[in-house]
């Protein structure tokens, strides 16, 4: 397999999916966030509590998908550039870096899946209550 232009390009269209899906999940979060601690100030439930203190969790670690997704996509345009100027070694380098990132930011990404499936455990627990 031969490495050209199109090899990045690739990472590249996925790269900006996945940075507009972390955005999404980010505004998804934030009104949670915001409805949660309405919540708390209302009724002083430990659930609410508990609920926002996962919610800080998640959006810290949406904020390094996001960071580690950019990078990832800058090197990328940093690939384009060294493949066009006709450096492919190094342009080689770079993009086995940007692959490098953007697994950070998808295994970052998966943790915080995880830590959002706890939330959803605290509010099941609540149906059990009942």
């Amino acid at each position: 397999m031969g490495f050209s232009i199109v090899t990045p390009t690739l990472l590249f269209s996925a790269i900006s999916l996945l940075l507009l899906a972390y955005t999404n999940r980010f505004l998804a979060i934030a009104n949670l966030t915001r409805q949660f601690i309405k919540l708390y100030q209302d009724n002083k439930n430990e659930n609410e509590l508990k609920q926002i203190s996962h919610f800080k969790k998640r959006l810290q670690l949406i904020k390094y998908t996001q960071v580690f997704g950019v990078l990832s996509f800058l090197m990328c345009i940093i690939c384009m550039f060294l493949i066009m100027m006709g450096n492919m070694s190094v342009a080689e380098l770079v993009f086995g870096f940007s692959l490098l990132l953007m697994m950070i930011s998808l295994i970052i990404s998966l943790i915080e899946i995880l830590i959002s499936i706890k939330g959803l455990n605290i509010e099941l627990e609540k149906i059990k209550a009942l």
